[in-house]
């Protein structure tokens, strides 16, 4: 089985479909901006619903495909915009901007993940008790944040994502599970950042499983990575073993009782 799995996870990042998924733009309630809804034609089943917060680039295809991949798995994903209104950087400089702009209004943060969640509640099949969030870079710390302010969700998965807070858990304040992968050779992710959550994360007295890649550098989930990285000069490499390992762990993640 573990063989299988991996082989459709390389037809899954190949951009082979192995699902007829449908793809819906949405709005956030309160005006709070738009989400791209995914979800397989025939499911026909109770599943996890996902929200997927993209890097700091914004709600680019990288992050389309990312929840289009969850709802090939069978879950239905939303994709939300974080940023509020359509802001995609090409240039980190840009990225940079839009990422600040955003971490200064944490209520807003926090309204429009809230209004996400309210939309895969809506939707006729996600059980209530199945809400997931899973969040890239500027996105994984985005769903951290939301496990240590003890936002009802059954679970939340960091890849490559920031660790580091301002207001860290307190004992009983992460109601959610948390799983969290990085590369040990991600410079944005310093060692000192994963001790300290894996401090934090153990007096909070939470449920987590953290993943370190040796050698591994920052966004080792996306294929164009290294092309980014070249460009811009960044230390970016996508690393296949990587992303597959942690798209296991994800599944298992969400599918543990």
């Amino acid at each position: 089985m573990k063989r299988l799995s991996i082989v459709l996870g390389l037809l899954m990042l190949s951009g082979i479909a192995i699902a007829d998924v449908a793809e819906k733009t949405v709005k956030l309630p309160g005006g709070l901006g738009k989400g791209v809804l995914f979800m397989d034609e025939d499911l026909d089943r109770t599943t996890a619903g996902v929200i997927v917060v993209h890097e700091w680039w914004g709600l680019n295809d990288y992050a389309r495909n990312r929840a289009r991949l969850l709802a090939e798995e069978g879950y239905v994903a939303l994709a939300v915009d974080m940023y509020g209104d359509g802001q995609v950087a090409s240039h980190p400089k840009d990225a940079k901007a839009f990422m600040e702009q955003a971490l200064s209004e944490p209520e807003k943060l926090t309204a429009r993940f809230n209004a996400a969640k309210t939309i895969l509640r809506d939707q006729q099949y996600v059980d209530d008790d199945r809400i997931f969030a899973v969040g890239y870079c500027f996105g994984g710390g985005v769903v951290l944040e939301q496990a240590r302010k003890g936002n009802d969700l059954a679970g939340v998965a960091s890849f490559h994502g920031t660790l580091g807070t301002n207001q860290r858990a307190g004992e009983g304040d992460i109601d959610a599970r948390v799983l969290v992968a990085t590369g040990q050779a991600d410079p944005m992710v310093p060692a000192d950042q994963v001790s300290a959550l894996v401090e934090e994360l153990t007096q909070a007295g939470a449920q987590f499983q953290l993943l370190s890649f040796p050698g591994v550098q920052h966004g080792f989930t996306n294929p164009k990575a290294d092309e980014t990285g070249k460009r811009f000069e960044l230390p970016l490499a996508y690393d296949k073993e990587a992303d597959l390992v942690s798209w296991e762990a994800l599944m298992d993640f969400i599918e543990q009782p």
